[in-house]
């Protein structure tokens, strides 16, 4: 099994456990700063009613993004982390 598929395992294994769906759920990631990552990022988002709060890094190399949206299940939270990967240099923590 991958570290990936590993990882995404586990997080389901968590949010099953410890959350009341449906729930706001809040992504963190660090992009470049680039207003073309910027708005894939809030394409994946779109039409969610998503808050996406941004915050540029001291140096203005890269920007931490706080994504908060209501999500109905564990599998649309992880659905939504694979979907953001695809997006060069983010970092998702």
């Amino acid at each position: 099994m991958s570290k990936e598929t590993e990882f995404y395992k586990k997080l389901k294994k968590t949010l099953l456990e410890t959350t009341k769906f449906p729930t706001e759920y809040m992504y963190k990631f660090i992009i470049p700063a680039s207003d073309d990552k910027f708005k894939e990022i809030e394409h994946v988002f779109d039409n969610m009613g998503a808050v996406i709060n941004s915050k540029p890094s001291k140096t203005g190399k890269y920007t931490s993004l706080t994504i908060l949206v209501n999500m109905k299940t564990a599998d649309e939270i992880i659905e939504k982390y694979k979907e953001v990967t695809k997006v060069e240099g983010v970092i998702s923590l």
